[in-house]
């Protein structure tokens, strides 16, 4: 099968109907004309950029750059968690805390596929590593960016329930239990859909990519199956932690209830 490449003409035209879009959101007065043109742009560029990055790299297959360019990916998707909550925590956790549970579940989960399922040769390649890592990483930033900002949301709204928990003899795990399963629930719902959808109403990217680039359909849906069992155990694990570590941070020592440690 030979491939069908994507030429500029066609991206102009995806581009000009994006833009018209745009155009038709300012016209209702949506309030997301100026976000659709922006996010465009930044699209563009970003992935324009990650193309010519990911060129060099295959290019120079070094264990030392492939692990730059994921220490990379690690702290911009720790970047994009803090920033998505409404009150995040203050100091070094409001950015810590997504990142190392991040670290621990999906590079975790990214080295044991490469090492013990895939088994590129050299393990680090590149072309395996990086999306492999891409996809794990920021699936699972979805489902800890949206289970703290629950957290930290209801932690807020239930005070006064939290704090009578409390007074009744309750210790931190109980007064605050139903907003931790709440926040997890959150988190975790994204990576459920996808899965329960997966096939049926929709044909995850991996997937599609590979059919369109040639592969086997049976071939590209081993690898898709693959991708959203460890898709699930990375989002899942880092979620379930980093709750748990920030339920921990909203008590002090004595198990009293500190929102002061939350930026409003």
């Amino acid at each position: 099968m030979d491939t069908i490449w994507i030429s500029a003409t066609d991206l102009a035209i995806a581009a000009a109907l994006v833009l018209m879009l745009a155009l038709l959101t300012w016209r209702l007065h949506l309030g997301t004309g100026r976000q659709i043109f922006v996010s465009a742009i930044r699209t563009t560029l970003q992935l324009l950029l990650i193309g010519l990055v990911l060129k060099t790299l295959f290019t120079h297959a070094e264990p030392g750059w492939v692990a730059l360019m994921s220490l990379i990916m690690l702290l911009l998707a720790g970047r994009e968690v803090m920033v998505r909550q409404e009150h995040r925590f203050t100091g070094w956790w409001g950015y810590g805390l997504g990142t190392l549970t991040m670290f621990v579940s999906s590079f975790s989960v990214a080295l044991l596929t490469l090492i013990g399922l895939i088994g590129p040769e050299p393990w680090y390649d590149p072309r395996y590593a990086i999306p492999l890592l891409g996809m794990i990483l920021g699936n699972t930033m979805t489902g800890i960016s949206l289970a703290l900002d629950s957290l930290t949301r209801l932690a807020t709204q239930q005070r006064p329930v939290i704090e009578a928990r409390l007074m009744l003899g309750h210790d931190w795990r109980e007064a605050i239990g139903e907003a931790e399963r709440q926040s997890m629930r959150s988190g975790l719902m994204p990576v459920v859909n996808a899965m329960a959808a997966a096939g049926i109403v929709s044909l995850p990217g991996m997937m599609t990519g590979q059919i369109l680039a040639g592969s086997p359909p049976m071939e590209a849906v081993k690898y898709q199956i693959l991708i959203m069992f460890l898709i699930a155990i990375g989002t899942g694990f880092g979620t379930l932690a980093a709750i748990r570590l920030g339920a921990r941070r909203l008590f002090d020592a004595r198990e009293r209830l500190r929102l002061d440690r939350l930026k409003h």
